[in-house]
């Protein structure tokens, strides 16, 4: 799994002018992507990193202040752009891998006393941010 995870003060997610996911206060806004090899046991480790890194103001954690995550499903961080002038696909999860890693990740962050909005798997979706720092680190499992 790789997350894209950066620091916002807001962030929303819309599909079709339907907002599906935001959150409005200080928190972390997590694009989220499945390589082909992930399992239940990555989403899991996923979920407690995103939780317990201290990437909020003051080296604080979300599981320490209770600030609220935005996850939307992005299989383009998998995008291989080494060859040619056309990404590859190839080391993304199928969506009907994906979606339950997704899902898996979003259930394990709610287990341990997150609070999580999401996007809708899937949907083409506009995402809104508002950057804190602005502070964004790349996890890769």
């Amino acid at each position: 799994m790789r997350a894209v995870v950066a620091r916002v003060t807001r962030a929303r997610v819309t599909v079709a002018d339907e907002v599906v996911g935001e959150i409005t206060e200080p928190g972390l806004l997590v694009l989220l992507g499945v390589r082909v090899d992930d399992t239940s046991d990555t989403a899991l480790t996923m979920a407690r990193k995103l939780h317990e890194l201290r990437l909020l103001r003051d080296e604080q954690s979300c599981a320490t202040t209770g600030a609220p995550l935005l996850v939307v499903s992005q299989f383009t961080l998998y995008g291989d752009t080494r060859k040619g002038r056309r990404p590859s696909w190839i080391a993304a999860a199928r969506p009907e891998a994906a979606e339950p890693l997704v899902a898996a990740t979003v259930a394990e962050l709610r287990a341990r006393g997150a609070t999580v909005a999401t996007g809708r798997f899937g949907a083409t979706m506009a995402v809104e941010s508002v950057n804190d720092g602005p502070f964004t680190v790349l996890i890769d499992l």
